[in-house]
């Protein structure tokens, strides 16, 4: 062998070192959790009318565009940094998260999301006392579950159809509004909350028993009831599902998972919303605006119908009279009975008579 190809064989191998895994995944307080380019494009930043507004969400609105407000999507994208960080600790610490979303928009985001971060969820309508009489809502649920035992082990077979046809329609009921908390046994630890004007029974039950709230509202919101505020469109299937599609990621990554929504494309170069407005497309910017303006009208209207009261015409029962033979009078005034004593008559009547 020659001196070259010597020194080609005794050439020590390169060392090759091992990749960190968790440096991978794993990802610092610092790192942007999502672009406010990222919210522009799921239409994050429609607000409501102009007349629907309420004065202490002026901090998060940008400005007016076609008689609706435009949120600042930068002071959201900081807003959804600190939320997501404070909801990724209380799971790392071993909390639990309940989800709530009702509204037709946001069932299926909140149903899809709740499921995939193994979360609990209220999809369809908030029972009172969910939280403050968790005990009764407890026996519900174990209710609920005692008829799915039987149905399973054969036992409502036995029953009469009457009984079973009972049983089925309130396991139905049952499911309806329990099936995405039918495995709670405690308080949540954290509520997620899309638009706090619609779930504000939700909203009052967990400040009076101290949880934090964390919601997705629009401009209509009072930010002084929310823990955890991240302003941006609440009517848009796009926008609820990008929202809660990071809170789930911030439950995901506390319990050792791999976030699906969160940085990605989130070290985008920041820029003002002026020049994010130019980029968008004019034709599907007025598309969303007339859609937005059309659900605020029909809100507006279901409001002012809820605020007709009907009116009843007023009955006099004090000047309620019945005649003799029974007839009822309501008009207040009596009719004279035969036994009246009539008038005295007059002195020249007496003396014609005479």
């Amino acid at each position: 062998m020659s001196e070259e190809e010597k020194k080609v064989v005794e050439a020590p191998k390169a060392e090759v070192k091992p990749t960190d895994v968790m440096a991978t995944t794993v990802h610092k307080s610092t790192d942007p959790v999502v672009s406010a380019k990222t919210l522009l494009d799921a239409g994050c930043h429609f607000g409501h009318r102009v007349a629907r507004w309420n004065p202490r969400m002026k901090q998060y609105i940008y400005g007016k565009r076609n008689n609706l407000h435009i949120i600042d999507l930068n002071k959201s994208a900081a807003q959804m940094q600190k939320a997501y960080m404070a909801l990724k600790d209380i799971v790392t610490k071993g909390g639990k998260v309940l989800f709530v979303g009702t509204k037709a928009y946001a069932q299926k985001a909140v149903q899809e999301e709740a499921v995939r971060s193994g979360s609990f969820y209220i999809a369809h309508r908030w029972l009172g006392g969910t939280l403050t009489n968790f005990r009764t809502i407890c026996k519900r649920i174990s209710l609920l579950k005692d008829i799915e035992q039987k149905e399973l082990n054969g036992e409502l077979d036995k029953l009469p159809k009457k009984e079973i046809a009972e049983q089925l329609k309130l396991k139905a009921k049952l499911a309806q509004n329990l099936e995405g908390i039918k495995e709670i046994h405690l308080l949540p630890n954290a509520l997620v909350v899309v638009d706090p004007k619609t779930e504000h029974n939700a909203i009052a039950e967990a400040r009076a028993l101290h949880i934090p709230v964390f919601a997705l509202g629009d401009t209509n919101t009072d930010p002084s009831v929310i823990d955890y505020l991240v302003p941006a469109n609440d009517d848009g299937e796009a926008s609820i599902r990008i929202i809660v599609g990071l809170f789930a990621d911030a439950v995901v990554e506390g319990k050792g998972g791999e976030p699906l929504y969160a940085y990605k494309n989130a070290d985008a170069a920041t820029s003002t919303m002026a020049d994010m407005l130019k980029t968008v497309d004019s034709n599907e910017q007025l598309k969303s605006i007339r859609s937005k303006l059309r659900d605020d009208a029909i809100a507006m209207r279901k409001a002012k119908k809820g605020r007709i009261r009907k009116r009843f015409i007023k009955k006099d029962f004090h000047n309620f009279h019945r005649d003799d033979n029974g007839n009822g009078n309501n008009n207040g005034q009596s009719k004279p009975s035969d036994t009246t004593a009539a008038p005295a008559a007059s002195d020249d009547a007496k003396a014609e008579d005479k």
